[in-house]
């Protein structure tokens, strides 16, 4: 009898990457359907992989905090050598990362050729910059793809339970059938389209007879609660990933900044509009999904300015967003509401 194949996967990124390694666990179990898919993920991350139907263990590796030391990572990498998985891809390119891919002693390992320590890996994956990540993922597993075959809808399970807690929410809100969903969160500042925007483009989505749930995590929390006013629901904090994507299926579209909501509403399936502002597309993070798009003020010579954002504009102008007017994006959001 032969025996069933172990393979691991190193994601210990942000939400947003997280979600889309989905595609690519989704398309290994497809190659692989008799293996068992092990994912090592942070406690923000984990409960994106335990609630793919294609993930046997998600493995928690604390970086802030049990495994901050190389003492401790070297410790975590033996108990995986212990496991003895046969195949390891690892979309994350951290130096921590690599150490434990080298402690691990997996003969099959994957993974790409801009990762620090690059050499531990058996088999050195081309970084593409100019493709999306899902399609550079997919080149991790050697996934032939086409223009429209790339384009995998990361699958989150919903349970009975998630759906009645999200039922319970719009009904003791009174919430109709015209939702649309806003993210005005971020981590970081300069990825934060202006606030004052979007209580402008909440004006004209009430006008329109749409009422405007604002959604994000805990830290988002006082920023949804100050533009959930004139009958408009803040979410924020209120709901797991899971729950949110159980949530946004609700909604005819959601607006998000260049931020772990933008794929969630791709795993809801409905049209994202990502805003643009110290980022870029081109990065290839932007929504796939069909009717999905974005805007960015792409005229100006300091943008990018890097592919995170920082606290505050470099130039102390905040260009990227201000340009982008509100006027844009209501027009942009007409169209795809009439779509």
């Amino acid at each position: 009898m032969m025996q069933q194949e172990k393979i691991l996967i190193i994601q210990t990124a942000f939400i947003g990457d997280a979600i889309l390694t989905l595609p690519l666990i989704q398309k290994l179990k497809e190659m692989y359907p008799e293996s068992l898919i092990d994912v090592i993920s942070t406690p923000a991350t984990g409960q994106i992989f335990s609630s793919s139907p294609y993930v046997n263990e998600v493995i928690i590796l604390d970086k802030k905090g049990e495994h901050k030391s190389i003492f401790s990572v070297i410790k975590f990498a033996r108990k995986i050598k212990e496991r003895g998985y046969s195949k390891l891809y690892s979309p994350h390119r951290s130096f921590r990362t690599s150490l434990i891919v080298l402690l691990s002693e997996i003969k099959e390992t994957y993974g790409f050729d801009n990762s620090s320590l690059m050499h531990v890996y058996k088999y050195l994956i081309p970084y593409n910059y100019n493709a999306h990540e899902v399609q550079r993922n997919l080149d991790l597993i050697n996934f032939k793809y086409d223009d429209n075959t790339w384009r995998i809808k990361p699958e989150l399970r919903s349970d009975l339970k998630i759906k009645e807690k999200i039922n319970l929410f719009v009904d003791q809100h009174n919430l109709k059938n015209n939702l649309v969903a806003i993210a005005p969160g971020s981590i970081w500042n300069t990825k934060k389209y202006p606030e004052e925007y979007y209580s402008e483009i909440i004006k004209e989505l009430n006008k329109l007879g749409y009422t405007v749930i604002l959604v994000g995590g805990e830290n988002d929390k006082e920023l949804c609660e100050r533009l959930a006013v004139n009958g408009n629901v803040s979410a924020a904090g209120k709901f797991s990933i899971a729950e949110s994507v159980e949530l946004l299926k609700k909604t005819k579209l959601l607006i998000s900044n260049d931020s772990a909501p933008s794929h969630l509403g791709m795993c809801a399936d409905i049209p994202v509009l990502t805003l643009y502002c110290s980022t870029s597309y081109k990065f290839g993070f932007y929504p796939y999904n069909d009717k999905s798009s974005y805007l960015s003020f792409d005229d100006l010579f300091c943008k990018p300015c890097g592919i995170h954002g920082y606290t505050s504009c470099p130039r102390g102008t905040f260009e990227c967003g201000y340009l982008l007017k509100p006027e844009i994006v209501n027009s942009k959001i007409k169209m795809m509401l009439n779509d």
